[in-house]
């Protein structure tokens, strides 16, 4: 019964999904960074239209969903399942924003690994031969966080040189049964790791040790080497998240090499922008994912891509209360050809 099973925790899918489709959704300040290019859609009002911040990134994740669904060729009826999460309070962002598609939902919260928890289940899904064609998506606003973690913006609160900036962007991909290119081949789920980090302030400090964990999980149960990817990207550790965990390896005597990259180091011109040690939020790693990293796969930069959200899974009150910050790591690999 556990034929798909390798190591621990680890999955090759037999029927590996391909993505038919992803978008990507974005505000003016990740519009102004180094990959504006790549993104379908910058807002040039943060409000989206809207009168909220919350409704704004609801706003903001249902354009993604419904661009993502053109580009397929599929309206979301024929859409089996759709799998989204943000950082909201009873994911609001998502639910808000898929009410009215009609179609079966699981609300997640991974925070900023959530994007990857998505297209593991999705994958999964579909591979077992439960649905055709399945929704991952996941979206972050930065003045919702904000007025939800941390302090209003009215207050002017002084950051410090190891805060991340929360993303305002939300990425949608559409996995498809049979292809077309690139597909999801393995899922290594991640485990809960505690560093005993308190800072709220340090994220990429908090989640580089779950980042690592679940890399060494997958490169042991895979047998592969990290050169076996042409790119392997964590999300969202940042600067300072991605400096730990290159040093965490290289105590193994194992080199990520010049293919690793983060998603929250890539989105923002660090000192240009003022982001202090880079990007975060679930829609960090989602956008990336669906605008840069998907883009760079099919235009063959990185024909094998290692993509790995990471996640800090907190809350005000627990932080409020003292406790350490948990931090989680989903990977999951894509490759153009899987059969090579």
């Amino acid at each position: 019964m556990r034929e798909k099973r390798l190591g621990q925790q680890t999955i090759a899918l037999k029927n590996p999904p391909g993505i038919a489709a992803a978008a990507s959704v974005v505000g003016p300040k990740e519009g102004d960074g180094p990959l504006k290019s790549d993104f379908d859609f910058i807002s040039e009002d943060a409000y989206f239209g809207e009168k909220t911040w919350e409704k704004a990134e609801s706003a903001m994740l249902k354009q993604a969903f419904a661009l993502c669904c053109d580009k397929a060729k599929l309206p979301p009826s024929s859409l089996d399942y759709i799998f989204s999460g943000d950082l909201l309070n009873q994911c609001v962002g998502s639910s808000y924003a898929m009410r009215e598609s009609n179609v079966p939902f699981f609300g997640l919260f991974g925070a900023c690994s959530t994007m990857s928890e998505a297209l593991s289940l999705a994958a999964m899904v579909i591979d077992g031969g439960y649905a055709d064609a399945c929704a991952a998506t996941a979206s972050s606003h930065f003045c919702s966080a904000e007025r939800q973690f941390r302090l209003p913006l009215e207050y002017g609160g002084q950051r410090s040189p190891t805060a991340q900036w929360t993303v305002t962007g939300a990425g949608c991909v559409i996995l498809k049964a049979g292809g077309p290119a690139p597909y999801v081949t393995h899922v290594t789920t991640g485990k809960i790791v505690d560093a005993g980090i308190t800072d709220v302030n340090n994220m990429g400090a908090a989640m580089a040790p779950a980042a690592y964990d679940t890399l060494r999980a997958h490169f042991a149960d895979t047998g592969r080497a990290p050169d076996f990817y042409d790119a392997i990207a964590t999300g969202d550790l940042g600067n300072l998240g991605q400096d730990i965990l290159r040093e965490l390896f290289s105590r193994d005597g194992v080199d990520l090499g010049l293919g690793y990259t983060d998603c929250g180091v890539l989105i923002y011109s660090g000192t240009a922008q003022d982001t202090h040690a880079g990007g975060s939020g679930c829609g960090c790693s989602a956008s990336v994912l669906s605008g840069h990293l998907l883009k760079g796969m099919l235009e063959g930069r990185w024909p094998r891509l290692l993509f790995c959200a990471t996640g800090a899974l907190m809350s005000p009150v627990t932080s409020q209360q003292g406790e350490s910050i948990p931090g989680i790591c989903h990977a999951v690999a894509l490759d153009v050809n899987p059969g090579n």
